[in-house]
């Protein structure tokens, strides 16, 4: 296994001992905000720990930020919060009182009126810092590599077929737009960063290259990352050309996040296919050893707001639809789907199982009914298109065939739908149907679990609900209570929709109650307090190491020392050599007697005459340690009668 030491680590101690270490600013672009106490010597270990009301800089790809247009306004729009959005969801669970900067780009309706005056009015009002970027870069950079090549590749869609079915080939100039976005985050976080004190939270794929420029420039940075998609098998994801690079990027964060076990477990496999680098376990938590350095890994899924669901739930207007909807189903079984329009939501195979159960089970036509709310769509494209068509072309046949006069089998709903109509179609159907065939979490489970508990206009009405959900999704592992599918197989889907639609209400109330109790106690606020406890855990040891950048571009990486770590000098080695009387000396074989690159292992002449001079000297005892097969080693080293060999890591020794 190659070396995971730096090879110039011994240069970079011994100009730290001839030299004093420079203050931390000394090398590095001074924020334009910074706090006294930042100019504290990073490397004393009497630095001021971590505050308790550090600033948390949360950095997204969009900003949390609606803007409906208003000519009256400033800059023609009225600004508002988006509530809905994780990002912003999130700050219930930081410390009260903490300040909180978001960083991201602006909703696409104002991006072309970008300015200084924008930016400093939303700084002010709303603590949002916009990133601008050009209109063709942003393109080139979120609909081209990222939701073309990125996002499919994550989710298991290997770009082997034509563009319009989804995925694009690896394309190096988008590839470039997209390290020039996201060193335009960088930028923007670098002029607010106090690097000290300050707590960055990095989300999604969009902004993989972040944390590689911003260890770059600040090393002691306290940056985390989480992955709200999937991250897919090492197979998978050794497919991209540029795969180093990325994974470097989520090795120089601080904190890694994944929603579940399994997007962990095959990110540490990427890491110990591609770099050799190995995990440990220990009182809860996942460490990866990189350059000195310990990367902690975190597996926890998002909830949701609960306060915010809660309101919408008891609104007025969505108590109204749900009596409109309960009058409008009566008698009907109403069962109920809300997916994006993509390629992973399985909008197809949903209606076609709709159709299988109506062929299957002639009591249920005329009664059980199916509603889709169709999200729009977040990026472009045919394939976006086809999914649409496709969706209506099987909705219409399924309709026509099982159709009659007040009745429509599959109801697909393809408008804008507000969160008040949302909850009341999830407060109204008895079952959720989600059999995605991939997709990161997908929180709609458990939003129409709240709905169905929090629900008080159906006043009569029993706490329960049913839950057909792909085993492909991330929050399947933890709804133990859903009747698990796989979405590819159209019988098994109409056959759960089956045993939702006759599970006994006792038994659906026990699924329920399960969900509810999980869902309600691991809502958002708890996973932004898991997080952010655990990040300030991972950089408490910042101050008291040292830390060297090397490497250029994307290779960068920082290489972290204990504050005792000297070079071992020829000065003070050479007299103590000689002042021994018994000397053990252990030699690694390759990598160190041999270089690691060279193909042919043979040990040389000059090898061989080295280790017989070392083991003249009576003083002396030396040993080869290996993992080579012990008949190899000693045919190498018949020449040196005098040497030990310790082969098969030590399993045979000579």
């Amino acid at each position: 296994m190659p070396s995971l030491s730096c090879h110039n680590l011994l240069d970079l101690a011994a100009a730290a001992d001839d030299a004093a270490l420079p203050p931390s600013t000394a090398s590095l672009r001074l924020p334009r905000v910074m706090s006294f106490a930042t100019a504290a010597s990073p490397a004393s270990p009497t630095s001021p720990s971590m505050p308790a009301l550090a600033r948390r800089v949360i950095v997204s790809h969009r900003l949390p930020l609606r803007a409906a247009p208003d000519a009256a306004s400033p800059f023609g729009f009225v600004f508002t919060v988006d509530s809905d959005t994780v990002a912003y969801q999130l700050r219930s669970g930081l410390p009260a009182g903490a300040p909180v900067l978001h960083i991201g780009t602006l909703p696409p309706s104002v991006a072309d009126l970008a300015s200084d005056e924008l930016c400093n009015y939303l700084l002010a009002n709303f603590s949002f810092l916009p990133v601008c970027l050009p209109a063709d870069l942003h393109s080139r950079f979120y609909h081209g590599f990222c939701k073309h090549y990125l996002w499919p590749l994550l989710h298991y869609l290997l770009p082997l077929t034509p563009s319009s079915l989804g995925g694009l080939p690896f394309d190096r100039a988008l590839y470039h737009s997209f390290l020039s976005a996201n060193r335009a985050f960088a930028d923007r976080v670098t002029e607010v960063l106090s690097p000290d004190d300050d707590l960055v939270w990095i989300h999604d794929y969009h902004l993989l290259a972040l944390p590689t420029f911003l260890r770059k420039r600040f090393p002691r940075a306290k940056v985390g990352f989480f992955l709200h998609s999937p991250f897919p098998s090492s197979e998978i994801f050794r497919t991209i050309p540029v795969r180093e690079d990325l994974l470097r990027a989520l090795l120089n964060a601080d904190l890694v996040g994944f929603h579940t076990f399994d997007y962990a477990r095959h990110f540490l496999s990427a890491c110990s296919r591609l770099f050799g680098l190995d995990y440990q376990s220990k009182r809860g938590y996942i460490g990866i050893e990189y350059y000195g350095r310990t990367v902690t890994v975190k597996i926890l899924p998002v909830g949701i707001d609960m306060g915010q669901l809660r309101s919408v739930v008891s609104a007025p207007e969505t108590g109204d639809m749900v009596r409109q909807l309960t009058e409008a189903y009566k008698g009907r079984r109403l069962m109920v789907g809300v997916d994006d329009v993509d390629l992973f939501k399985g909008i197809g195979l949903k209606f076609l199982a709709m159709e299988q159960l109506l062929v299957e089970h002639p009591e249920l036509r005329g009664h059980a009914m199916l509603v889709q709310i169709a999200n729009p769509a977040r990026s472009e494209g045919r394939d976006v298109q086809e999914v649409q068509d496709e969706a209506r072309a099987i909705s219409a046949r399924v309709n026509e065939r099982f159709g009659t006069p007040g009745y429509t089998p599959v109801v697909l709903i393809d408008r804008e739908v507000s969160v008040y109509e949302k909850a009341a179609y999830y407060a109204a159907a008895e079952c959720c149907v989600m059999n995605a065939v991939r997709d990161g979490l997908n929180r709609i489970p458990y939003i129409y679990t709240v709905c169905r508990q929090e629900n008080t206009t159906l006043v009569d009405a029993p706490k329960r609900s049913v839950i057909v959900l792909s085993e492909f999704v991330g929050c399947s592992p933890s709804l133990s209570g859903a009747i698990r599918v796989n979405p590819w197989s159209v019988e098994s889907v109409a056959e759960a929709m089956n045993a939702a639609l006759r599970m006994s209400e006792a038994e659906q109330r026990l699924r329920h109650e399960k969900h509810y109790k999980y869902v309600s106690t691991h809502d958002v606020a708890y996973w932004a307090k898991s997080f952010d406890l655990d990040l300030q855990r991972a950089c408490k040891d910042h101050f008291s190491r040292r830390h060297w950048g090397i490497g250029f571009g994307m290779s960068f990486k920082v290489v972290a020392l204990g504050p005792n770590f000297r070079r071992l000098s020829v000065e003070h080695i050479v007299p103590s050599y000689r002042r021994t009387d018994n000397r053990l000396i252990l030699l690694d074989y390759d990598g160190t007697v041999m270089p690691e690159g060279s193909i042919d292992k043979t040990p040389s002449n000059e090898v061989i005459s080295v280790l017989n001079c070392l083991c003249e000297d009576p003083k002396n005892r030396v040993f080869i340690v290996s993992g080579r097969a012990k008949d190899e080693l000693s045919k190498w080293f018949a020449p040196c009668e005098k040497l030990g060999i310790a082969a098969e890591h030590g399993y045979f020794t000579r």
